[in-house]
């Protein structure tokens, strides 16, 4: 019994190592794809928000930028008014008159309409009530006393 066992699993072995070894029926032919079209590069800075120095065109929009409060990390906003009010957007928001708040700078907001960027400059009054702070470039350390840090010096008399 066990020699036909045995005969059994090299007749198995036999068969599937002459199925590995017969040539495939079918010849397997891949379609070349056709050569791309080199992407845009200005379309796609623009895309990115990564565009060259140009100037942008001053906004048709009736708004105007009364404050920016720019942010380091997270979403700026931007104090916009019209005919209604004021109101704070946020980027990527829309806005009134159709366009989209795409950037807030510190003098100035930029607006997506209709394919293209504006700009909204700040508004600036004669006598500021509000004046805009330098960051200074090395922030200086708290001073600390030190009478309080001061360990006991041995038992108190």
């Amino acid at each position: 019994m066990a020699v036909g066992y045995a005969a059994f699993l090299a007749w198995q072995e036999w068969g599937f190592r002459k199925s590995l070894a017969s040539p495939l029926s079918f010849a397997a032919t891949v379609p070349t794809p056709p050569p791309r079209a080199p992407l845009d590069t200005t379309a796609v800075a623009t895309v990115l928000g990564l565009a060259t120095e140009t100037t942008l065109l001053p906004s048709a929009e009736p708004l105007t930028l009364q404050a920016s409060f720019v942010l380091g990390t997270g979403l700026s906003r931007a104090l916009l008014a019209d005919a209604q009010g004021s109101r704070v957007y946020q980027v990527g928001d829309q806005l009134p008159g159709g366009s989209v708040l795409r950037r807030v700078e510190a003098n100035q907001a930029v607006l997506w309409n209709k394919g293209r960027e504006e700009v909204l400059m700040l508004q600036t009054a004669a006598a500021r009530f509000l004046r805009q702070l330098d960051s200074p470039s090395h922030p200086q350390t708290p001073v600390s006393s030190t009478r309080f840090l001061r360990p006991l010096s041995g038992q108190p008399e």
